[in-house]
Parts: C-alpha cells; sequence; structure tokens
C-alpha cells in the first residue's frame, strides 16, 4: 500500500520512498496464516479456518483512515454565526487508533477546540478528522500534529487546541507492562499558543 501523499506538512510524507503495491486479499490471508503457524498453532485447526479472513476484514476498518482525505472533510464551512468568535469545543470524543511499532491499539480520547475568524465547519466533521487520522498506523505525538495542521489549514482560524489522552497496549500488555500509564500530548497554535489565558481556559473546559 503507498501511502505517499503531496501536500501540507500534517500528512504522510513518503515521496522519497519506493512505492509498495498493496497485496491482494489472498495475499493478506496468506500472511496471516503464517502469523497463526508462527505463533505456535496450526492454522488449518477448525477454530483458526475463518480467522485469516476476519482479520483482513477487521484491518480495513482498524485502517480505513488512508482511504480518507481529512482536508476534504472541512471543505464545507458556513459563515452566517452571527459574528461568533469565541471558543468552538469538542470533548471526550473517543479514539482507537493502532502503534506503528507494534501494531497494537492506542486506546484514549481526545479534545479539540478552534477560534473561528470568518467561517465555522459542522462538529460532526472535526470528529471525523480525528478518526480518519487514528484509523491509521501512527504515534500519537505525530497524530496530534496532523490533526491541529489540518485544522489550521481548512479553516484559518485564530488559533487551534488539541489534547489526546490515550494508553498503549504496546506498553500497558507487553514490555514494561504498566497498564495504568497514560500518554498526553498537545498542540497549540494561535492565540491558544500566545495567550495563556486561552490554554487555561481549553484546559478548564476539559476537566469540566
Amino acid at each position: 500500500m503507498n501511502v505517499a501523499v503531496d501536500g501540507f506538512g500534517a500528512r504522510v510524507k513518503t515521496q522519497d520512498l519506493p512505492e509498495v503495491k498493496k497485496p491482494s486479499r489472498e495475499e493478506a490471508e496468506a500472511a496471516v496464516r503464517t502469523l497463526i503457524a508462527w505463533a505456535g498453532d496450526n492454522p488449518a485447526r477448525e477454530g483458526l479456518l475463518d480467522t485469516p479472513g476476519r482479520v483482513t476484514r477487521a484491518y480495513e476498518e482498524f485502517f480505513e483512515g488512508y482511504a480518507a482525505d481529512p482536508l476534504q472533510e472541512l471543505t464545507r464551512t458556513f459563515e452566517e454565526v452571527e459574528g461568533y468568535k469565541d471558543m468552538v469545543m469538542l470533548r471526550d470524543i473517543s479514539l482507537e487508533s493502532h502503534c506503528e511499532h507494534h501494531m497494537v491499539a492506542i486506546l484514549g480520547k481526545a479534545h479539540v477546540a478552534y477560534v473561528p475568524t470568518n467561517k465555522v465547519v459542522g462538529i460532526s466533521k472535526l470528529a471525523r478528522v480525528i478518526e480518519i487520522y487514528a484509523k491509521r498506523l501512527q504515534t500519537q505525538e505525530t497524530m496530534t500534529a496532523q490533526i491541529a495542521d489540518t485544522i489550521n489549514q481548512a479553516l484559518a482560524p485564530a488559533g487551534v487546541a488539541i489534547l489526546i489522552e490515550a494508553k498503549h497496549q504496546c506498553m500497558t500488555t507487553r514490555g514494561i507492562k504498566k497498564p495504568d500509564v497514560a500518554t498526553i500530548t498537545t498542540q497549540f497554535t494561535g492565540v491558544f499558543r500566545d495567550d495563556p489565558r486561552m490554554e487555561a481556559r481549553f484546559m478548564q473546559m476539559i476537566r469540566g
């Protein structure tokens, strides 16, 4: 699968890498059978016969973000907002992603806000941008920056704020095995970066 995308910095930049041809479904299912055998089980066992098909279908859901354009989600905007120029915030957006280092789950919540200048966007579209980036192999730091950059490019707001808090199964269920550790990443631009009062308001609103 070639995920090279031209354009702004929030997207994956792999122009210097060779294009990778996406394997067929049959090849993907064969790879799952190989992993089952490598794990020590028999892929021909009754309970595992349909597992390769289930896994490939699950992967289609887990990584559907590669087939979507997050910037496109923010193209329809609205200017009839009666001069509203304060914070627009979405809190507690459930987030499910996968660590690009171990391909295991990242589970958490995202909080995002922006201050419009002359246009706003449907709030569901902001959640959709987060979903698209989450449905890719990710690091939390990269995903946080990608979301903020996309909103900045599409809406040219006075500022964007995002905070993601998530638990990484590469840390909670393997390796060091610290199940209660959450990772927090933030990105502030514009007024949220330059005005400590705006950052404080954002953090206070997250706490409810």
